[in-house]
């Protein structure tokens, strides 16, 4: 069955008119599978419907961030009874504190933290708070791995900067990369070499501990446990970019699931409940150099906002350790039935807990090299196939997908039986 979509096409040359590239972030747009994007006009549970009519089972998820799926009621219910008394006052409310001691009391590495508006502004803030800690410069990150669109964190970034004509953006002068070390993901050894080299000058080594933003790429055995160690040998801090994998493979965050302390953590999607919220924290000792008490300035009119708050807290209400067992249970029973359903077809599921990516590849990517030698076109060819059986995954090669608490056995089901 092909669905019509004339309305989104509709809307999509409107849009076109008014805002850069029709869209307000580059992977939206579609540009990776050929066609136009769909606009949505509402979901529920685990489907998005757009203004065509059209319904779709929805794996992205508003990229990984409704791990209850779309309109979950206590979320709505909380937002609701917050924003009667208002939506935004500028000033400290109780809500900030209620969901900064639920972060504290999931995530061990963290004593205190901050909350901004975005994952870039998290991941911007603690690399000046690192700086400032460590009283050094460099700060060294891997291929592949997005860590938002600040300045000096665009050097062969993930996500849908990988559909650009660069590997890095335009506009970027070279004096604000000059002090960004990149390496390969994966590789020990191109890390212990760069720490030898750079280690005295480098104030923190940062990473998405899962990388989700050139597609699902595990960590290899004792990768993770390689950068702990050796930063803490250089003096240099650990800083794990969880705006995915925060509250998305356990309450404790994949510090948690693969058991390591980072000294900063970047917080993100899950955090806010389907709301524009980030966070970042770490130790008391770090924490406290942020303006007031300390010299580190950082700032935000809605930061904290009591309504994306109030989505916070009522999600994280709901993330019990039951919550993730049943959720990974089923996450790991549609998982080991794709695999079956596609094996020995070119295609390889690499997951982790919830999150998946489908890369259309000779061999199991590893790594960002490996990502960008798949066959783009035959995912493009899939995507297309796919949304015109109802179902709808992250438009690009480089992103995740997710499955929510909200997908049935029915909804996983289509999934298997629509290869």
């Amino acid at each position: 069955m092909n669905k019509k979509t004339i309305k989104s096409d509709s809307a999509f040359n409107e849009a076109e008119k008014y805002i850069a590239g029709g869209v307000n972030s580059p992977v939206r747009s579609f540009s990776a599978i050929g066609r136009a994007p769909v606009f949505i006009q509402k979901g529920k549970g685990s489907s998005l419907f757009d203004v065509d009519g059209n319904e779709y089972i929805d794996f992205c998820c508003s990229w990984g961030a409704l791990i209850l799926g779309h309109a979950h009621n206590k979320v709505v219910d909380a937002v609701i009874a917050t924003i009667r008394n208002g939506t935004s006052f500028g000033t400290p409310t109780e809500l900030e504190t209620e969901l900064a001691k639920m972060i504290t009391e999931r995530i061990g590495s963290i004593d205190k933290v901050r909350f901004v508006n975005s994952g870039t502004e998290a991941v911007m803030s603690a690399v000046r708070l690192a700086r400032a800690y460590t009283g050094k410069n460099k700060i060294l990150k891997f291929e592949g791995c997005y860590h938002g669109h600040s300045d000096s964190l665009l050097v062969a970034g993930g996500s849908g900067l990988n559909n650009l004509a660069q590997a890095s953006s335009q506009g970027v002068p070279l004096s604000f990369i000059k002090d960004t070390i990149c390496i390969p993901f994966n590789n020990k050894e191109a890390f212990i070499k760069a720490m030898t080299c750079y280690g005295q000058e480098i104030a923190a080594v940062i990473v998405e501990p899962v990388p989700a933003n050139m597609g699902v790429i595990l960590p290899q055995s004792g990768f993770l446990e390689t950068l702990r160690t050796v930063t803490l040998q250089n003096k240099s801090l650990l800083i794990f970019d969880e705006v995915i994998t925060g509250f998305r493979l356990c309450q404790g965050g994949a510090q948690d699931y693969f058991n390591i302390s980072p000294d900063l953590t970047c917080l993100g999607k899950i955090t806010g409940g389907g709301f524009p919220v980030g966070a970042f924290g770490g130790k008391s000792e770090i924490m406290e150099m942020l303006a007031p008490k300390g010299g580190v300035y950082q700032a935000g009119t809605l930061s904290g906002n009591p309504v994306a708050v109030s989505a916070g807290i009522a999600t994280l209400n709901l993330l019990t350790n039951s919550f993730y067992q049943e959720l990974n249970s089923k996450s790991a029973l549609f998982i080991n039935a794709l695999r079956k359903k596609i094996k020995n077809r070119g295609i390889f599921v690499n997951s982790a807990g919830s999150m998946f990516t489908l890369f259309f590849s000779k061999k199991r990517p590893d790594s960002y090299t490996d990502v960008k030698n798949c066959d783009f076109k035959k995912f493009a060819g899939f995507y297309q196939e796919q949304m015109s059986k109802g179902v709808y995954f992250s438009p690009s090669q480089f992103e995740a997908n997710f499955i929510s608490q909200a997908h049935n056995s029915r909804d996983l089901e289509k999934i298997i039986s629509s290869f």
